[in-house]
């Protein structure tokens, strides 16, 4: 877009920026590491803890998401749906992703002004262990749209087709006028606005192109600015608190952990003893993804770890065995939302605390649920993997296989390692991803001896761009979930479901579509805790016992979290797997199919959710 001796120092502009927002959040991933093993030594063999480590952890956590979006922003690692403008024709093509990225610096800019008055709302209040300014935590929030916002300046700016770029950036302009000056109109359309922002706006967006965090914020602005009075403070404030969140300090720890179990060779010995057990059999290495993310979902608590921790490990040799990666990334997904009801789950621990049902007595009715939704998959899988070649697949002999265990145990025994840590209380969910990059760096460096220090500092930035794009996901659906909540749609739907007739049976089935789609446009604990206050006292008038509507619920809401176009999970593991988001589109709806059938028989047989209470 400009040309001669301007565009190269503005590359040299964009160049520098970035090499600092990267060694900045490369360097808080290994702060953050550091801090929470710190805090673990303090408490667990000094008996001393360390009562502000939580909170710097908090501070630095938030810094760290939002350097990470910005990373992400300027590389294009944001996830967004390409299937539609993959299939126009290339000046088309370019168009679009100038207009997309137009429209997410648009929203950018947008948010900006709320961003820096929460800061400077914050910045009044004092953090009650170390006694710092708000404006700490704050602040970040107004310093990573900033950064994000000069790189999408610098892109349109260094655009090749000047004309495209003006023209995109004039449209993107006219778009949002357009919005503010028709304000009178939206406000007469009721819950009709609902529609045209949450689903219309939403699908032109992403099917247009637009990252999928970016879609949903600009949604939400949109829906907020011309349709209530709610001021921008609260959604950008949304915004800040689902990206900051300190359960979610698991996510970019649990990436490393991932990255370092790879980098170390860990996932190599492990993959082969697995291979020589199950690669003979046909989509043998899926029947591990299932099973691994089975066991692993009970030591984070939280979805987007659990993947992160498991797909480093299995699809480098999934995909070297042929497995095409949009099969991957739909298994991924599909395993995340089996396991929603594996204890600890975050969801599970956040009904009871707003229900008051028994929280242990949702751990012990969890299990079954989510075995017989892994058997549903493992059948899926069996299925589509029948007619799999395997002519060329030797069976391993004992011995052989035997060689491949004693390899792969110190590997293997991380699972073990990590559980143990949480179950003697050594360390949180949040903490325990520490223990495992030291055991896995220990493990690297006396064992496998293919640790490398040089490899660490790419592997830190990589975690902080992969955890970013995730996290921003999360803050903007965080806000849309906020903006249907004050819309008062909870409350008519409620009113709807408890005047339907049919009694329980129909009340069950519609409850699981309906929390279908509530998972896909909320998220599991924004929909808990609107909800489940809500419609579990219906349930319980309709006789309907309360572990076992919330094992529905929980597996409905995962159904809806991990199906796209709406559902973030599918986008998380999308970004996980490192694939883009249409690849895994026509694969993941057999899968999902399969999880829908599991649903319905966990639905139809109480005993599946109460019978070991």
């Amino acid at each position: 877009m400009i040309s001669g001796g301007v565009a190269p120092r503005l590359r040299d502009i964009e160049n520098v920026l970035s090499r600092i927002v990267a060694a900045l959040a490369g360097g808080l991933v290994l702060v953050e590491g550091v801090i929470l093993l710190a805090g673990i030594v303090a408490r667990y063999v000094f008996h001393a803890p360390l009562l502000w480590s939580d909170e710097l952890a908090s501070i630095l956590f938030t810094w760290l998401a939002l350097l990470g979006a910005a990373m992400a922003f300027r590389r294009g690692e944001h996830m967004r749906m390409t299937a539609v403008i993959a299939r126009v024709p290339p000046a088309a093509r370019q168009f679009l992703d100038l207009l997309a990225t137009a429209l997410a610096t648009a929203f950018l800019f947008l948010i900006l002004p709320a961003a820096v008055e929460l800061a400077q709302e914050e910045a009044l209040m004092l953090t009650p262990a170390m006694e710092m300014s708000g404006a700490w935590r704050a602040a970040a929030l107004p310093v990573g749209v900033a950064v994000m916002a000069i790189f999408g300046v610098l892109r349109l700016a260094q655009a090749v087709d000047r004309r495209r770029a003006i023209t995109a950036a004039l449209m993107t302009i006219a778009a949002v006028a357009l919005v503010g000056a028709c304000a009178p109109l939206f406000a007469g359309f009721g819950y009709f606005n609902l529609l045209i922002f949450f689903v219309g706006f939403v699908f032109a967006m992403v099917f247009g192109g637009v990252p999928i965090a970016f879609a949903f914020g600009l949604a939400t602005f949109g829906y907020v600015s011309v349709a209530t009075h709610a001021p921008m403070l609260v959604v950008v404030s949304r915004i800040n608190e689902g990206m900051g969140h300190l359960i979610l300090l698991s996510v970019p720890l649990f990436v490393l952990l991932g990255m370092m179990i790879e980098m170390t060779g860990m996932a190599r010995a492990m993959v082969q003893f697995l291979a020589s057990l199950l690669g003979h059999v046909r989509g043998g290495l899926s029947y591990v993804l299932v099973g691994a993310m089975y066991l692993v979902s009970g030591i984070s608590g939280a979805k987007a770890a659990d993947m992160a921790a498991v797909a480093p490990v299995l699809f480098p040799e999934m995909k070297a065995r042929g497995a095409r990666p949009g099969d991957l990334v739909a298994l991924l997904a599909a395993t995340g939302a089996q396991t929603e009801t594996v204890p600890p789950s975050l969801v599970l621990i956040t009904l009871g605390s707003v229900t008051g049902i028994s929280i242990a007595a949702l751990f012990t009715g969890g299990l079954l649920p989510a075995l017989v939704l892994a058997v549903t998959l493992c059948l899926t899988v069996a299925w589509r993997y029948r007619r799999e070649d395997l002519s060329g697949v030797v069976r391993p002999s004992r011995r052989e296989i035997g060689r491949a265990f004693v390899v792969a145990l110190p590997a293997l025994a991380l699972p073990f390692v990590i559980r143990a840590a949480v179950m003697e209380g050594i360390a949180t969910a949040t903490e325990v991803s520490t223990i495992g990059i030291v055991y896995a760096a220990l493990v690297g460096m006396l064992i496998y001896r293919q640790f490398s220090w040089r490899q660490l500092l790419p592997r830190l930035v990589e975690t902080a761009v992969l955890s970013g794009a995730i996290l921003f996901i999360i803050g903007t659906a965080t806000a849309m979930g906020w903006a249907l909540t004050q819309s008062g749609f909870s409350q008519t739907l409620t009113k709807a479901m408890a005047g339907l007739s049919g009694g329980a049976a129909v009340f069950m089935a519609v409850s699981v579509l309906v929390f279908i789609v509530l998972g896909s446009v909320l998220e599991g604990i924004p929909a808990i805790v609107l909800f489940g206050p809500l419609l579990f006292p219906v349930a319980r008038q309709l006789g309907i016992h309360e572990v076992h509507y919330a094992m529905v619920a929980i597996l409905a809401m995962g159904l809806g979290l991990f199906a796209p176009p709406f559902g973030v999970g599918y986008y998380a593991a999308c970004a996980i797997g490192r694939v883009a988001p249409d690849e895994g589109m026509r694969a993941i709806w057999g899968y999902l199919l399969a999880l829908f059938a599991g649903i319905v028989l966990v639905a139809c047989v109480p005993w599946i959710s109460i019978g070991f209470l």
